[in-house]
Protein backbone atom coordinates (compact mmCIF):
# COMPACT_ATOMS: atom_id res chain seq x y z
CA UNK A 1 0.00 0.00 0.00
CA UNK A 2 1.63 2.75 -1.07
CA UNK A 3 1.18 6.11 1.47
CA UNK A 4 0.59 9.28 1.09
CA UNK A 5 2.52 10.63 -0.86
CA UNK A 6 5.07 13.87 0.60
CA UNK A 7 2.84 15.04 3.96
CA UNK A 8 3.52 17.32 6.18
CA UNK A 9 5.15 15.59 9.38
CA UNK A 10 4.50 17.48 12.89
CA UNK A 11 7.57 16.04 14.38
CA UNK A 12 11.27 17.02 15.42
CA UNK A 13 14.27 15.08 15.55
CA UNK A 14 14.74 14.18 19.52
CA UNK A 15 18.42 15.59 19.07
CA UNK A 16 19.93 17.87 21.60
CA UNK A 17 22.14 20.23 20.16
CA UNK A 18 24.89 21.20 21.94
CA UNK A 19 25.88 25.21 22.50
CA UNK A 20 27.43 27.05 19.61
CA UNK A 21 25.64 24.85 17.11
CA UNK A 22 22.38 26.79 17.35
CA UNK A 23 22.55 28.42 13.55
CA UNK A 24 24.24 25.44 12.04
CA UNK A 25 21.17 23.67 13.51
CA UNK A 26 18.56 25.83 12.96
CA UNK A 27 19.52 26.07 8.89
CA UNK A 28 19.62 22.15 8.87
CA UNK A 29 16.49 21.54 10.74
CA UNK A 30 14.89 24.07 7.29
CA UNK A 31 15.44 20.63 5.75
CA UNK A 32 13.31 18.54 7.62
CA UNK A 33 10.42 17.84 5.98
CA UNK A 34 12.64 17.21 2.36
CA UNK A 35 14.77 14.70 4.50
CA UNK A 36 11.53 12.61 6.20
CA UNK A 37 9.81 13.05 2.32
CA UNK A 38 13.11 11.04 1.09
CA UNK A 39 13.88 8.78 4.09
CA UNK A 40 9.95 7.59 3.81
CA UNK A 41 10.41 6.89 -0.27
CA UNK A 42 14.08 5.01 0.51
CA UNK A 43 12.33 2.65 3.48
CA UNK A 44 8.74 3.02 2.59
CA UNK A 45 8.34 2.63 6.27
CA UNK A 46 7.48 5.96 8.76
CA UNK A 47 8.98 5.07 11.89
CA UNK A 48 11.91 3.83 10.04
CA UNK A 49 11.82 7.00 8.22
CA UNK A 50 11.70 8.79 11.10
CA UNK A 51 14.47 7.17 12.80
CA UNK A 52 17.07 7.40 9.84
CA UNK A 53 16.17 11.36 9.53
CA UNK A 54 17.14 11.45 13.52
CA UNK A 55 19.88 9.51 12.68
CA UNK A 56 20.75 11.54 9.82
CA UNK A 57 20.54 14.72 11.65
CA UNK A 58 22.40 13.18 14.44
CA UNK A 59 25.58 12.51 12.41
CA UNK A 60 25.41 15.89 11.03
CA UNK A 61 25.43 17.76 14.39
CA UNK A 62 28.48 15.44 14.77
CA UNK A 63 30.66 16.06 12.15
CA UNK A 64 29.62 20.17 11.45
CA UNK A 65 32.96 20.77 11.14
CA UNK A 66 33.28 18.71 7.86
CA UNK A 67 30.38 20.84 6.46
CA UNK A 68 31.76 23.79 4.09
CA UNK A 69 29.83 27.26 5.02
CA UNK A 70 28.14 28.60 1.97
CA UNK A 71 27.60 25.19 0.07
CA UNK A 72 24.20 23.27 -0.64
CA UNK A 73 22.98 21.55 3.02
CA UNK A 74 20.19 20.05 1.82
CA UNK A 75 22.86 18.06 -0.54
CA UNK A 76 25.29 17.41 2.17
CA UNK A 77 22.46 15.96 4.47
CA UNK A 78 20.98 14.10 1.98
CA UNK A 79 24.16 12.25 1.40
CA UNK A 80 24.48 11.40 5.07
CA UNK A 81 21.14 10.14 5.05
CA UNK A 82 21.32 8.42 2.03
CA UNK A 83 25.15 6.92 3.52
CA UNK A 84 23.13 5.43 6.77
CA UNK A 85 20.00 4.07 4.75
CA UNK A 86 22.84 1.79 2.76
CA UNK A 87 24.68 0.82 5.90
CA UNK A 88 21.77 -0.05 7.65
CA UNK A 89 19.18 -1.12 5.51
CA UNK A 90 20.68 -2.31 2.15
CA UNK A 91 24.32 -3.83 3.68
CA UNK A 92 26.74 -0.91 3.12
CA UNK A 93 26.61 -1.86 -0.69
CA UNK A 94 24.39 -0.86 -3.70
CA UNK A 95 22.89 -3.75 -5.40
CA UNK A 96 24.17 -3.96 -9.25
CA UNK A 97 21.70 -2.42 -11.64
CA UNK A 98 20.31 -5.72 -14.05
CA UNK A 99 21.40 -4.89 -17.63
CA UNK A 100 18.13 -5.85 -18.88
CA UNK A 101 15.86 -2.89 -19.75
CA UNK A 102 12.29 -1.74 -20.40
CA UNK A 103 14.12 -0.39 -24.20
CA UNK A 104 13.18 2.87 -25.66
CA UNK A 105 9.34 3.02 -24.12
CA UNK A 106 7.74 6.14 -25.02
CA UNK A 107 4.46 7.17 -23.53
CA UNK A 108 4.37 10.44 -26.43
CA UNK A 109 4.45 7.01 -29.33
CA UNK A 110 2.16 5.18 -27.77
CA UNK A 111 -0.37 7.42 -26.67
CA UNK A 112 0.07 10.19 -29.89
CA UNK A 113 -2.96 8.75 -31.40
CA UNK A 114 -6.42 9.85 -30.12
CA UNK A 115 -4.97 12.27 -27.72
CA UNK A 116 -5.52 15.97 -27.15
CA UNK A 117 -3.22 19.01 -28.21
CA UNK A 118 -1.84 19.31 -24.66
CA UNK A 119 -0.08 16.02 -25.43
CA UNK A 120 0.21 12.52 -24.57
CA UNK A 121 2.01 12.87 -21.44
CA UNK A 122 0.31 15.74 -20.20
CA UNK A 123 -3.34 13.68 -20.70
CA UNK A 124 -2.24 10.47 -19.11
CA UNK A 125 -0.54 12.01 -16.20
CA UNK A 126 -3.35 14.33 -15.70
CA UNK A 127 -5.59 11.63 -14.89
CA UNK A 128 -3.24 9.31 -12.98
CA UNK A 129 -3.93 10.31 -8.93
CA UNK A 130 -0.73 10.88 -7.12
CA UNK A 131 -1.15 7.58 -5.12
CA UNK A 132 -0.22 5.76 -8.33
CA UNK A 133 2.49 7.98 -9.35
CA UNK A 134 3.91 7.29 -5.85
CA UNK A 135 3.14 3.70 -6.03
CA UNK A 136 5.27 3.81 -9.55
CA UNK A 137 8.32 4.99 -7.96
CA UNK A 138 8.27 3.05 -4.65
CA UNK A 139 8.28 -0.50 -7.14
CA UNK A 140 11.37 0.81 -8.98
CA UNK A 141 15.18 -0.89 -7.38
CA UNK A 142 16.68 1.13 -5.23
CA UNK A 143 19.29 2.95 -7.10
CA UNK A 144 16.45 4.25 -9.54
CA UNK A 145 14.29 5.15 -7.05
CA UNK A 146 16.74 7.68 -5.26
CA UNK A 147 17.66 9.36 -8.09
CA UNK A 148 14.54 9.91 -9.13
CA UNK A 149 13.71 11.08 -5.49
CA UNK A 150 16.47 13.25 -5.93
CA UNK A 151 16.39 15.21 -9.03
CA UNK A 152 12.37 14.66 -9.87
CA UNK A 153 11.05 15.17 -6.47
CA UNK A 154 14.04 17.00 -4.50
CA UNK A 155 14.68 18.99 -7.58
CA UNK A 156 18.34 18.81 -7.49
CA UNK A 157 20.59 19.36 -10.05
CA UNK A 158 22.62 16.55 -11.59
CA UNK A 159 25.81 17.83 -10.58
CA UNK A 160 24.65 17.76 -6.80
CA UNK A 161 22.85 14.31 -7.29
CA UNK A 162 26.30 13.16 -8.41
CA UNK A 163 27.49 14.12 -5.19
CA UNK A 164 24.96 12.83 -3.21
CA UNK A 165 25.33 9.48 -5.17
CA UNK A 166 29.00 9.77 -5.21
CA UNK A 167 29.20 8.88 -8.95
CA UNK A 168 29.50 10.90 -11.85
CA UNK A 169 27.42 13.15 -13.55
CA UNK A 170 26.82 10.79 -16.64
CA UNK A 171 25.99 8.24 -14.23
CA UNK A 172 23.41 10.27 -12.55
CA UNK A 173 21.88 10.66 -16.13
CA UNK A 174 21.45 7.45 -17.21
CA UNK A 175 20.44 5.77 -14.10
CA UNK A 176 17.44 8.40 -14.05
CA UNK A 177 16.67 7.73 -17.74
CA UNK A 178 15.95 4.33 -17.29
CA UNK A 179 14.28 5.56 -13.53
CA UNK A 180 11.50 7.35 -15.98
CA UNK A 181 11.25 4.76 -18.67
CA UNK A 182 10.48 2.07 -15.96
CA UNK A 183 8.30 5.21 -14.80
CA UNK A 184 6.45 5.73 -17.74
CA UNK A 185 6.22 1.93 -18.46
CA UNK A 186 4.45 1.37 -15.37
CA UNK A 187 1.85 4.33 -15.34
CA UNK A 188 0.96 3.26 -19.14
CA UNK A 189 0.13 -0.03 -18.16
CA UNK A 190 -1.86 1.12 -15.21
CA UNK A 191 -4.02 3.97 -17.43
CA UNK A 192 -4.59 1.44 -19.97
CA UNK A 193 -5.58 -1.10 -17.39
CA UNK A 194 -7.95 1.44 -15.51
CA UNK A 195 -9.57 2.53 -18.72
CA UNK A 196 -7.72 6.17 -18.65
CA UNK A 197 -6.60 5.55 -22.00
CA UNK A 198 -7.56 3.44 -24.83
CA UNK A 199 -6.33 -0.24 -25.03
CA UNK A 200 -3.48 -1.15 -27.06
CA UNK A 201 -1.97 -3.76 -25.90
CA UNK A 202 0.68 -4.07 -22.45
CA UNK A 203 3.39 -2.28 -23.17
CA UNK A 204 6.43 -5.36 -23.94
Amino acid sequence: MAVAAYAQIDWMPMTTVPDGQDAFAAEAITHLDALYRGALRLTRDPDQAQDLVQDAYARALRYQHSYQAGTNMKAWLFAIMRNLFWDRFQKGRPPALSIEDVGEFSLYDRMRDGVTEEGPEDTVLDRIAAGEVVEAIEKLSPLHREVVLLVDVEGFAYKDAAQILGVPIGTVMSRLHRARQHLQKSLYDYAVESGIVPGMGRSA
